[in-house]
């Protein structure tokens, strides 16, 4: 073989691979599950984790795909936490509170009563040093946050009879998400029950439920609670601005280039944003709805509330004894709070007080 035809068959292999290489880039791929704590049926909270998912495929072109599972599917609804720790799954999609009985601080991450409402939580994750005081102690479980979406104040249940004082709380089977409220609760006489969300209906129907509490308008019509429990509360004081979290594995994360990690961030704001405006979106519709099929709107009484603030207080306290984690991080959001309600009440507050005091 002569010089010459060595030299083209080199530059003929050297086009080739130059041309290789781009292919073999694009099959690099990353794929992820992630395991939620909701049922399908819950489409607006376990949706988040779908427009989550979506994003993320856009962004990288296909190339980062997470296959989202509902609750149950993996693993069970509240071994989300256990799943992402471990590494059988990458990634979670839950509310923190549900996490309370492994650490009291788990709840700040979410709600806590009488706590900040879904704009002060934005504020304080963002811009003050929620995210940062959250992830520092989630890091000693293996694992970090991103923001997955919020509710929104959530309405105070579903009652058979009416609580006009806070001796009808006594004794009252009251079906709860269980943690830090149950811990409330039990103050004011409450008897906290944990029932999954088939379940609740044919309780209350016989009687072995007093109440029961779910989401709001949009979630609680399709349980048909108004029918066994009229009377239906609000607010719901424990739970303000309840928002929901993607766990990301820090290993898995650790182990994503710069441009996967930068979508992992794009991704969850929009998966956030997005719960939240659909909330609000569908909730007034529902909620007329259920007026309509004879729902009986109840405040809670000052004096119920009042109640209710002094026990939180007391569980508070306790905690401060038990978590060091929830120490320090509940000193610093109810700082933050401090300078959030002096300004919601002045220009946010006069505004949507005088705003719906206008006729409808």
């Amino acid at each position: 073989m002569d010089r010459r035809s060595l030299v083209q068959r080199a530059g003929i292999a050297g086009i080739l691979a130059a041309g290789a290489a781009p292919a073999v880039h694009a099959q690099a791929a990353v794929r992820w599950r992630l395991a939620s704590s909701f049922p399908k049926s819950l489409d607006t909270i376990y949706g988040g984790a779908e427009v989550f998912a979506r994003h993320v495929r856009a962004m990288s072109g296909g190339k980062f795909e997470v296959s989202v599972h509902a609750g149950g599917e993996l693993m069970p609804p509240f071994g989300v936490v256990d799943g992402v720790q471990q590494g059988s799954v990458e990634a979670a999609h839950s509310v923190p509170y549900y996490f309370y009985g492994k650490n009291p601080a788990f709840a700040l991450g979410s709600a806590i009563p009488f706590g900040l409402n879904a704009r002060q939580m934005n504020a304080w994750m963002l811009h003050g040093n929620g995210r940062k005081l959250m992830n520092e102690f989630y890091a000693t479980y293996g694992m970090l946050s991103f923001p997955g979406g919020n509710t929104g104040t959530q309405m105070g249940g579903w009652f058979r009879k009416e609580i006009k004082s806070v001796a009808d709380l006594k004794g009252l089977k009251f079906r709860l998400g269980g943690g830090l409220i149950g811990d409330v609760m039990v103050k004011l006489g409450v008897v906290p029950q944990s029932l999954p969300g088939g379940e609740v209906y044919q309780a209350l129907e016989k009687g072995t439920l007093d109440a029961a509490e779910w989401v709001g308008p949009y979630d609680d019509q399709k349980l048909g609670f108004n029918k066994v429990a009229p009377f239906y509360y609000y607010p719901g004081w424990w739970e303000g601005g309840p928002e929901v979290d993607f766990y990301i594995n820090q290993k898995a994360y650790d182990a994503l280039s710069s441009e996967n990690k930068a979508i992992i961030d794009a991704a969850s704001l929009a998966a956030h944003t997005d719960m939240l405006a659909k909330y609000d979106a569908l909730n007034p519709t529902a909620l007329k709805q259920l007026v309509g099929q004879k729902a009986k709107l109840q405040a809670f009484t000052k004096p119920v509330m009042d109640a209710a603030y002094k026990a939180s207080l007391e569980v508070f306290e306790e905690n401060n004894e038990k978590s060091p984690a929830w120490k320090k991080i509940y000193a610093d959001l109810r700082t933050f709070q401090k300078d959030q309600l002096l300004w919601f009440r002045f220009a946010e507050g006069r505004f949507d007080n005088y705003m719906q005091s206008l006729p409808q």
